[in-house]
């Protein structure tokens, strides 16, 4: 346990708004305010910036902090500030009024943390301006940006080192993706050789769904997902830069609010995309990992691969990005052939050298099984990181419904020695093709039509052996030799197998359609979702004033606690989860007026439905109407009705085009009429 720190437990709840640390949390902030050098490895969504933002305030001097996107620096910055903290960001995306105020608070000493990107390291100015700035600690996010051989790499974040050692401070280093080559890579490159303190906090998000499935028509599965989920804020993951467009379109031609985000995208459009989901209810972003560090919304409600992803790191940080929050989230990834064949050929093309490729495909072997488990799917993934929970998560796909299993030993031994017996120099189709004894002109031409592992395998058909081949991958029992231009390999975890030392489990592929899991139930319950409605709207208003993301204000989880507790002073606003005194002061007259029904929540034509039903069909007429504001696609003009028109739909509940037709004009039904009559076929 951590000993006391002085001023830490106040600090959090008046300044952050929170009563407790997370697990883990605590040791961290401990050791960063006594001035250590720390390497912090925690979970996406794990509270890695309070770990540096709280000991910033507890120390003398300025923190450091060296971020590598904008978009991360400037809502952290915007989040502090709020909260009544002096923060302030140097970056290329700063207006010169922005920039003088920075250096302005500098000289003054009145900054407390100071954001900076890597890239800014290579002025020869900066170490000499931050030396005289009064630096006392350096705070790296993102840390395995470091690592040369990571898809993240920034060369500036080779400069830190030299930084560190010219200002003579301490350096705690953040992350969420790290394995131990990494964290070697890490320790190296920031901290000298030195000896951090190391910090491996859980890796368990419990509160995601975890699921996988081959694919069999992708789109519709991944238009099936996204339907059961409508009007959620998701992320839809892709392979390449087209598919991206491509299934962006498909989601808005089912009536989703969906923007395609890219790295070939000009800069100016990459931001709009990233501002509108920071700031907008139920966006969909359907993106390349282009769209990766950086997105801090706290209410992502799920997030899908539409193709496998390149490593079991990756594939943890992408979807951590889902129920930052606490609340429930949904994952579901989808893999098939060509997806592998890709991400071998990625892995064999790249100019990392032949031992580092060999592990890349040992890591994409690690996400295969994990994709091919057949038991508790969060217990593989937690192994892998080097946890052992107890149990089973039951909040995965294969706890929801187990795989049907059967004995693959002898399937095994057959694959393995064909391949022995043709000199380990062939992929899977033609070992298939030799287990099947299907008589090609390449077996024919290289004799292996005479093996003795020639048609010992017909009882599999090609797709099963196909399978089988995926699946031994998965147990990293063989692996693609990037010298053998992807033949496989048998690794030593195959020697038992084929001595018949040990058996193996293989899951049998369904071919049955599964009905796609249901949505996570709602937030709150049914009498408080038309004040969380309210709550959000005066959140909404607030955020557009500020120029703020809606979560810089207060985040979903407060709402959501705000909507069931209904706290009726500043006393009891002051007791929720994330409201601070500054944020109290701020806004906590504001919200109470929602409460207690004096706010644009009850606009005075809703008020005169108060205890009607019509009341709660106002709600949801204004719910969906704010949706549809800009356009099913989010980029149309804004256009609402009037809170006098909602009144009237609520009230005369329209059951046709045509009887609401009679209340709204042409532009409004165009915009409004399907929505508002779904809403109210719902409620007859």
């Amino acid at each position: 346990m951590p000993r006391d720190l002085p001023g830490a437990e106040a600090l959090l709840r008046d300044v952050f708004g929170y009563d407790c640390f997370r697990p883990g949390q605590g040791e961290i902030v401990e050791a960063v305010s006594a001035g250590q050098d720390v390497l912090a490895i925690m979970p996406t969504g794990g509270g890695k910036s309070l770990c540096f933002q709280l000991p910033a305030l507890m120390r003398p001097g300025l923190t450091l902090v060296i971020s590598p996107l904008i978009a991360l620096m400037r809502d952290q910055v915007r989040a502090l500030r709020e909260a009544g903290v002096s923060a302030g960001a140097l970056t290329s995306g700063n207006t010169q009024e922005e920039t003088d105020a920075v250096f302005d608070a500098l000289h003054a000493g009145d900054l407390k943390l100071l954001y900076l990107a890597p890239e800014r390291l290579a002025s020869g100015g900066t170490a000499r301006m931050l030396g005289e700035a009064g630096v006392s600690l350096i705070a790296v996010d993102e840390a395995h940006c470091v690592s040369q051989w990571g898809h993240d790499f920034r060369p500036d974040y080779l400069r830190i080192g030299a930084l560190r050692r010219e200002l003579d401070v301490p350096v705690a280093a953040f992350t969420a993706t790290a394995d131990e080559e990494t964290r070697a890579e890490i320790v190296e490159r920031l901290f000298a050789g030195g000896a951090p303190e190391v910090f491996l906090r859980g890796f368990d998000r419990p509160n995601i769904h975890l699921a996988f499935a081959p694919k069999d028509g992708p789109r519709r599965q991944i238009l099936g997902f996204a339907g059961a989920r409508k009007g959620q804020s998701g992320i839809v993951y892709c392979g390449t830069r087209a598919k991206t467009e491509t299934l962006a379109r498909a989601l808005r031609e089912e009536g989703h609010a969906a923007l395609a985000y890219h790295g070939g995208m000009d800069p100016d459009d990459r931001r709009a995309v990233e501002a509108r989901f920071a700031g907008e209810d139920g966006l969909i972003v359907v993106a390349t990992v282009a769209f990766g560090m950086g997105v801090d919304k706290p209410d992502i409600r799920w997030v899908a691969h539409a193709d496998l992803p390149k490593s079991i790191e990756a594939y943890y940080q992408e979807i951590g990005r889902a129920g930052r929050d606490g609340g429930p989230a949904e994952t579901l990834t989808l893999y098939g052939p060509d997806d592998i064949r890709l991400r071998r050929s990625q892995i064999d093309e790249g100019l990392a050298p032949p031992e580092r490729r060999s592990a890349d495909h040992g890591r994409l072997n690690a996400l295969l099984g994990l994709a091919e488990a057949q038991g508790c799917r969060r217990h593989n993934l937690l192994g892998y990181f080097g946890e052992n929970p107890e149990g089973n998560c039951g909040f995965c796909d294969l706890c929801d419904s187990p795989p049907e299993t059967f004995d693959g030993t002898e399937a095994v031994r057959k694959a393995l020695s064909a391949a022995l017996r043709t000199g380990e120099n062939f992929g899977a189709g033609h070992l298939i093709d030799i287990l099947r004894g299907q008589s090609t002109e390449k077996v024919r031409a290289r004799g292996h039509d005479k093996l003795p592992t020639f048609a010992v395998g017909q009882e599999l058909s090609q797709a099963e052996w196909q399978a089988v081949f995926r699946q031994m991958m998965g147990f990293d029992l063989m692996r693609p030799d990037p010298e053998r231009h992807g033949a496989l390999v048998m690794t030593d975890r195959a020697l038992p197998i084929l001595k018949g030392e040990e058996p193996v489990q293989l899951r049998r592929d369904k071919s049955v359609k599964k009905a796609a899991r249901a949505a996570p139930k709602a937030l709150v319950n049914e009498e408080d979702a038309p004040l969380l409605s309210a709550l959000k709207a005066k959140r909404r208003a607030l955020a557009e004033a500020a120029s703020v993301p809606a979560y810089i204000i207060f985040n979903d989880r407060t709402l959501i606690e705000m909507a069931e507790r209904r706290p009726q002073t500043l006393d009891e606003m002051a007791g929720l989860s994330g409201i601070g005194a500054k944020k109290l002061d701020r806004y906590g007259d504001a919200f109470l007026a929602v409460i207690a029904g004096e706010a644009e929540g009850l606009h005075p034509a809703r008020r005169k439905l108060a205890g009607k039903p019509a009341g709660g069909l106002y709600d949801q007429l204004l719910e969906a109407q704010s949706a549809l504001a800009r356009g099913i696609d989010g980029t149309e003009k804004p256009l609402s009705c009037s809170a006098a028109q909602l009144a009237r739909i609520a009230e005369a509940r329209p059951s046709d085009e045509g009887s609401l037709g009679r209340l709204l004009d042409q532009k409004r039904c165009d915009r409004f009429g399907a929505a508002f009559l779904e809403v109210l076929r719902a409620s007859s």
